[in-house]
């Protein structure tokens, strides 16, 4: 099988934040562009603007940080493609709490442990390390076969209960104030479009309607997502409606996951 090297430099472009110019640290992505940064760029940049640093699109008029959240596939990409850089941010952080006379938080740490890890194979405990890897392989696979995608919250979990008491307290503290998701199942309900090989999605209870076309216009190939209406209930959503506002508007006494359907737009008289 015929491999293809890439040099770092021919991407650096995709993981690189365009207000520091340098690689992202806790990759931020804007919900409405999808354009990401290192989110104390962004947020500092937010202080005095409410536009897109790449595109100029608004972000909110009033509110734009409610409207960005943190890009985990993303900062686990640059972190995989940069030699060194995760475990030399974890350094800075460490270094930096010590500074202060701060307790390391316990996030901190933990990544810091899995990046040795990731970094060194060669240490003791190598046989352990590949036994867990191949089992999140085959339970990423298994999920895969479910198609649907993969619940972050499930797994955060499972890493929050393998804590002591008082560390566990402390982390489920910090998730009351995390950005809620919201499960989905995207459904065509006309014969002259095609339905999703991938119907069941996951994202943040941020996204809007908008968001929902564009993904479906993406997958369906098609010209334009103003082509699109999205129901629920057999009501037309606004384009501006967030699925947190569908959610209880129109789904609160009803069970996960949210039912949507798609069809090609219809004009109204």
């Amino acid at each position: 099988m015929l491999t293809r090297k890439i040099k770092l430099w021919d991407i650096n472009a995709h993981i690189t934040c365009r207000l520091c110019s340098g690689y992202l640290i806790d990759a931020t992505t804007v919900t409405e562009c999808l354009h990401t940064f290192c989110r104390s760029c962004l947020v500092k940049y937010l202080e005095e603007n409410n536009t897109c640093p790449t595109c100029r699109i608004v972000i909110h008029q009033s509110h734009p940080l409610q409207y960005i959240g943190h890009d985990r596939t993303m900062q686990d990409i640059v972190y995989k493609l940069v030699p060194g850089l995760q475990e030399a941010e974890m350094r800075k952080q460490r270094d930096f709490y010590h500074k202060l006379g701060m307790e390391v938080p316990g996030d901190v740490k933990g990544e810091t442990c899995s990046a040795k890890q990731h970094l060194d194979p060669h240490r003791n405990g190598e046989t352990k390390a590949d036994d867990s890897s191949n089992k999140e392989a085959a339970e990423e696979k298994q999920e895969e076969d479910n198609d649907y995608h993969r619940s972050d919250e499930q797994l955060a979990e499972k890493h929050v209960l393998a804590l002591k008491h008082p560390e566990r307290k402390r982390i489920e503290a910090q998730t009351l104030h995390t950005t809620p998701q919201v499960s989905i199942c995207l459904e065509c309900n006309s014969s002259k479009l095609r339905g999703l090989k991938r119907k069941w999605i996951r994202c943040s209870a941020q996204a809007t309607v908008l968001h929902l076309k564009k993904f479906i216009a993406k997958k369906l190939n098609l010209s334009s997502f103003n082509e699109l209406d999205i129901l629920c209930n057999e009501e037309i959503l606004g384009k501006d409606h967030t699925l947190k506002f569908v959610v209880v508007t129109r789904w609160r006494f009803k069970k996960a996951p949210l039912l949507l359907h798609y069809r090609p737009k219809m004009d109204l008289l």
